[in-house]
């Protein structure tokens, strides 16, 4: 049986199906219940011509219908195409024209965004519709409907050259569809999940059932809560792939925006044995609800937790040392990774000293200087990080950004996600940031000329630069740095705030608008990013 997540997911829902597999609010799929309403969509999907390699947009809040959506859109061997359901309009067409889209699966609150692009989407074939309160769609078809309209699709085999596909916003430019062979990701994820669980991995899809099946029967089956969106790399691959593989059970939030006490809550009365947070920013959160339960006298029961996993962003020591002071049988697993590769961990546990953005290089990640040259550890060097194994096929319908970012040196091939860092004498990696502009908030990555052009629409505003500036809530807030056209000209912070808001995903707005005389630009007119932060900070000090 070939290693393939549609392949597999179907041997443990023939092995366990009795296992919850899926699960959002009260909410929740068995294994088999999970099998056959994919199987059902999957047939939706066939007859609508949606097959083999055919990109389905996945326009959805977390919830059990992302994950059947995606089991579905494996089955028939398709690809399904992470939307992010923060986009507006312009962004929305943007990706699903570039992912060449032939269906979208969206929740009815999204329905008018969808609507205002979809005449543009030349190879869209299929409008399904998951209804939470929105109005209906004209064309679209109801998500239930098509469940109770269609017997489940037979079984098929599959080729582990099917490709996966994740869109990234990257460090530079627009969304990029970074692109993994199946087999490659679905044996990722076996070979980097299992040792998590303390199991050997197995080799087949068969091994992936027996193993499922032998910790069900043990009552070991790990319960997996997200609290970071679907639609990231995170949520999905650690937050669902990982305790997928060996027929452990994924938990979503019906809250739409981060809520310490749900997530507590919820860890309480579902016995979840993991986290998945992205850094500081969703870490905090989890901190002050546990504080604020035990203030109260009714604390909450973490007994069961056991792992709590981040990614994307930094996840500083003090944060993990507040977390072990109030669950102490916690380990703590930082990954150094992005869309386009893992490149190291640092495993924190209660009596080992946390430290922020020092990491365990895998045996496959290297440091290479500009020029090539691999840093040598204890020597001081800063040098570009590259991860080695499974490295992505490239990007998507883009052969020159693949040429940048995905290189091989001396026979082997690397990726290089845009991170520096330097070696220490022990080896171990010391995260120094990305080389870039990218600003990372929350988890989320802004593209700054994309702000800068948003704000410089804006009634009253000469030029514009955005940068980055450090933040407690945020890992880093958005910054605008503007002129006005006239010294007079009536516009405000609130002004310019709310203009970008009616213009782009609303995190991409700045979080503050420092006003100054004269943008901060060199002579030939390119952006000065060093002395545009040195006002903001100056400003906001």
């Amino acid at each position: 049986m070939e290693m393939h997540f549609a392949t597999v997911w179907e041997a443990i829902a023939d092995t366990i199906g009795d296992a919850v597999a899926v699960r959002n609010g009260d909410s929740a799929r068995t294994w088999s219940a999970y099998d056959d309403r994919a199987a059902r969509l999957a047939s939706a999907f066939s007859a609508a011509g949606i097959g083999a390699d055919a990109k389905i947009g996945l326009y959805l809040y977390n919830g059990n219908e992302y994950l059947e959506s995606q089991f579905a859109g494996f089955k028939v061997r398709g690809v399904p195409v992470n939307v992010n359901y923060r986009y507006l309009d312009e962004e929305l067409r943007y990706l699903l024209d570039n992912a060449d889209a032939e269906a979208i699966v969206f929740h009815s609150s999204l329905g008018d965004r969808v609507d205002r692009v979809r005449d543009r989407l030349p190879k869209l074939k299929l409008l399904v519709e998951v209804d939470d309160g929105g109005a209906h769609l004209d064309g679209a078809e109801r998500y239930e409907d098509l469940m109770a309209a269609h017997a489940p699709a037979p079984r098929i085999a599959r080729d582990e050259a099917d490709i996966y596909i994740v869109y990234t916003g990257g460090t530079t430019g627009l969304p990029k569809g970074v692109m993994y062979a199946m087999g490659g990701i679905t044996s990722s994820a076996i070979t980097g999940g299992y040792p998590l669980f303390g199991l050997t991995p197995p080799s087949d899809a068969r091994g992936v059932a027996t193993v499922a099946r032998d910790q069900f029967a043990a009552g070991r089956l790990p319960v997996f809560l997200p609290t970071c969106p679907l639609m990231h790399g995170t949520g999905m691959v650690f937050g669902v792939f990982v305790p997928h593989m060996v027929g452990g059970q994924v938990v979503t939030l019906p809250s739409r925006s981060l809520d310490g006490h749900e997530v507590m809550r919820t860890v309480q009365e579902r016995a979840v044995t993991s986290i998945v947070v992205v850094g500081d920013a969703m870490a905090r959160p989890l901190v002050r609800a546990i504080d604020e339960a035990v203030d109260t006298g009714a604390p909450y029961d973490t007994s069961s937790l056991t792992l709590m996993m981040s990614s994307g962003v930094m996840w500083t020591a003090e944060v993990k040392d507040q977390i072990l002071d109030r669950v102490p049988q916690l380990v703590l697993l930082d990954a150094i990774a992005s869309t386009e590769g893992v490149t190291g961990v640092q495993i924190t546990m209660k009596g080992l000293a946390a430290e922020t953005a020092k990491f365990q290089g895998a045996p496959t990640t290297k440091v290479f200087t500009e020029d090539g040259r691999v840093v040598q550890p204890g020597s001081g060097e800063a040098g570009l990080l590259a991860a080695g194994g499974s490295v992505p096929l490239g990007y998507y319908k883009d052969a020159e950004k693949t040429a940048r970012t995905f290189r091989v040196i001396d026979g082997q091939r690397y990726s290089f996600p845009g991170d520096w860092a330097t070696v220490d004498a022990d080896g171990s990696i010391r995260l120094l940031g990305r080389g870039s502009q990218c600003i990372n908030t929350a988890g989320e990555k802004v593209y700054p000329e994309e702000v800068e052009e948003a704000v410089k629409r804006t009634p009253g505003i000469e030029d514009c630069l955005v940068v980055g500036l450090p933040d407690e809530r945020y890992g880093e807030a958005v910054t605008a740095i503007v002129s006005r056209s006239t010294p007079g000209a009536n516009v405000d912070e609130a002004i310019v705030v709310a203009s970008v808001k009616g213009q782009l995903a609303s995190y991409k707005a700045p979080k503050r608008v420092v006003f100054v005389d004269d943008v901060p630009r060199a002579p030939n007119g390119k952006a000065d990013y060093a002395a545009a932060k040195r006002a903001a900070l100056a400003a906001l000090a």
